[in-house]
């Protein structure tokens, strides 16, 4: 796991011709054991699980649970969302959740560490050349990890929870309330139930199911980006590499960031102690970064809170969080995907 720790050095090498950590265990392969604490067996059905969130944490549980033989049902609110987000993922990922290459979009080998003063550091030269730190857009992955648990046999339900009602018995159902907006007409859903069995909230930072079985607050930041159309010339710049500025005029307490996307930049910053100022850092970062973005065209503004740490309760009784829902970041990076 080298590549979550340290970024590439400088190279020219291609994309590796086999796919990272290919001897270790992938999601595919995953064993399933769901300790569903009913107390009896279940007669003539299979064990009944919503996933409520389709990001990379849903998708994942939707996936490996309906590979396990549940019957599987994954509720995302909006197929083509993607949750603001700088993109990064570690190397481990992209073995041990078999994501194919085409999903990432640059490979940094590179990163520029850029203090108050502008004095640059550069990192990125201790990797093997097969080893980096590969970035996505949100969109791209997301969709494919959503479809791939559909593939495996979980029902993707595009639709908004409302809700649950809680068992009234030991071995009672959840009953879940959702707007089922497959068919909306005017934006306007169609109010659905479910009943199952197990609940996994996976449906981020403001979770709805955290707030029904009362899993606590937690601090949160407020991450800001603007994704930037930069010309050839200073894209090439970011081929390979990423950069990240500190001072307390890009933020307070966090990082800013510019990381290369496919054909663009996402430019961005975060904080916690301070999250009336963001348009300001945001304007900080905006104007640390001038030279290299010097007319950039914005072609998407994204805003979004990311967990500082989990949650005082992730799991009650056959209701559990995963993800931002329950508070998996790193906490001196904000990278939550790979958790």
């Amino acid at each position: 796991r080298r590549a979550a720790n340290k970024l590439a050095g400088a190279t020219s090498v291609a994309a590796p011709s086999v796919v990272p950590n290919a001897n270790m265990p992938k999601l595919s392969q995953a064993k399933v054991i769901v300790c569903a604490g009913l107390g009896e067996k279940l007669e003539g059905r299979k064990l009944r699980v919503a996933v409520i969130g389709g990001g990379p944490a849903g998708a994942s549980a939707a996936e490996t649970l309906a590979i396990g033989g549940c019957e599987t049902y994954l509720i995302e609110r909006k197929l083509d969302n993607c949750k603001p987000c700088g993109g990064a993922i570690p190397l481990c990922m992209v073995g041990e959740f078999d994501l194919p290459q085409e999903l990432i979009d640059r490979r940094v080998r590179k990163m520029t560490m850029i203090s108050p003063t502008n004095k640059e550091v550069q990192i990125g030269s201790t990797l093997a050349d097969d080893e980096y730190i590969g970035m996505v857009r949100r969109e791209v992955l997301d969709s494919y990890m959503r479809d791939r648990a559909g593939e495996k046999g979980a029902t993707l339900i595009n639709g908004l929870f409302m809700g649950m009602t809680l068992p009234q018995t030991k071995n009672g159902s959840y009953v879940l309330t959702y707007n089922d907006l497959g068919d909306a007409v005017s934006g306007k859903g169609t109010k659905k139930t479910l009943e199952v069995d197990v609940v996994i909230g996976a449906d981020g930072a403001n979770s709805r199911v955290a707030k029904e079985i009362e899993a606590g607050d937690y601090e949160y930041a407020i991450a800001f980006q603007e994704r930037m159309r930069i010309d050839d010339e200073k894209m090439e710049y970011y081929k390979e590499r990423a950069e990240m500025y500190v001072g307390d005029d890009v933020s307070p307490d966090f990082y800013a960031w510019v990381f290369p996307k496919y054909d663009h930049v996402a430019v961005g910053t975060g904080t916690v102690v301070d999250k009336k100022g963001i348009q300001k850092y945001q304007q900080g970062i905006r104007d640390r970064a001038e030279p290299r973005i010097r007319g950039g065209e914005i072609i998407r503004v994204e805003a979004h809170p990311i967990p500082e740490h989990p949650r005082p309760w992730r799991t009650k009784d056959r209701v559990t969080l995963v993800g931002d829902a329950a508070g998996y970041v790193t906490k001196c990076s904000g990278e939550g995907i790979y958790f």
